[in-house]
């Protein structure tokens, strides 16, 4: 009976995935950088499974995908592994804990990017600005005659002021390069083509810039921090990719693409202005 209990403690996983994971590499003979440059995962990234520390990757699909990279690299189960990793994610709860979907008070790990806070302020005011000009002329309306000439229709999609410069109609949409800028250090991002095709992926620093390729096809993107990456398109900028932080992935960068993504935006920041001002009526 002794003999049993000794062969079932014997065969139960007293390492954990980080630690399977080392053991493994230094038994191929590999080193990190070797890992890191055959796998395409960054080294603080394998350093953080190699301790076993999941909870610190930028979210689950990292900590279960690097992962099974590593285990392929060194020879292990991919699968065992990953379902390891689910495992001690779930067992440990620290995931979710670290991590929780709203931002909660008081916790410095979730406080938004100065960028984010910029931006919102700037969303803010641009709210406060249209209510008062709204309730402005609703209470306010003009004393003197209305103007006895009848507007003119403008049709093109540009004017030309007194200097002679162009000034561009809402009904104009940029074109031209797109071109990604980061907006904090250590910004992870991928872009690759509708094949699948890597055409860049690395993590950014702050105020580095990445033009999208404008010969390739069906650009696409990947990244953990959409809000900390602005886009521009043709040198208009269009605000960042997200407000929110999500993991976006096979996400079109085509110019036409982006544009309808920041209308949609828009759209829905205007539907909730107007929901507001109905309220305040």
């Amino acid at each position: 009976m002794s003999d049993e209990i000794e062969e079932s403690v014997d065969q139960l996983p007293l390492d954990g995935a980080g630690q399977r994971l080392l053991r493994a590499r230094k038994d191929a003979g590999k080193s990190i950088d070797q890992i890191a440059a055959e796998t395409r995962i960054p080294i603080r990234h394998l350093q953080v499974i190699e301790d076993g520390n999941f909870a610190a990757l930028p979210a689950r699909t990292y900590a279960v995908g690097f992962s099974r990279t590593y285990a392929k690299a060194v020879g292990l189960d991919e699968i065992e592994i990953a379902d390891q990793v689910r495992s001690e994610l779930a067992a440990n709860n620290d995931y979710e804990n670290e991590r929780p979907a709203r931002f909660e008070p008081g916790d410095p790990a979730r406080i938004p990017s100065r960028g984010l806070a910029w931006f919102s302020a700037f969303a803010v005011l641009l709210l406060v600005a249209g209510a008062f000009a709204f309730f402005r002329g609703y209470f306010i309306p003009g004393s003197g005659p209305g103007s006895i000439v009848e507007p003119t229709e403008v049709s093109e999609e540009t004017v030309t002021g007194g200097d002679g410069a162009d000034i561009v109609t809402s009904s104009s949409k940029p074109t031209g390069e797109v071109v990604f800028t980061s907006l904090a250090d250590g910004v992870w991002v991928k872009f690759y083509d509708q094949d699948g095709e890597r055409l860049m992926e690395r993590e950014m620093a702050k105020g580095e810039k990445y033009s999208v390729p404008s010969d390739s096809q069906g650009p696409q993107i990947w990244t953990g921090q959409p809000e900390a990456l602005m886009v521009s398109i043709g040198g208009t900028s269009i605000g960042n990719l997200s407000d929110e932080s999500e993991i976006l992935r096979d996400l079109p960068v085509t110019a036409d693409a982006l544009i309808a993504r920041a209308e949609e935006s828009e759209t829905a920041a205007d539907g909730e202005a107007g929901e507001v001002a109905d309220e305040t009526n």
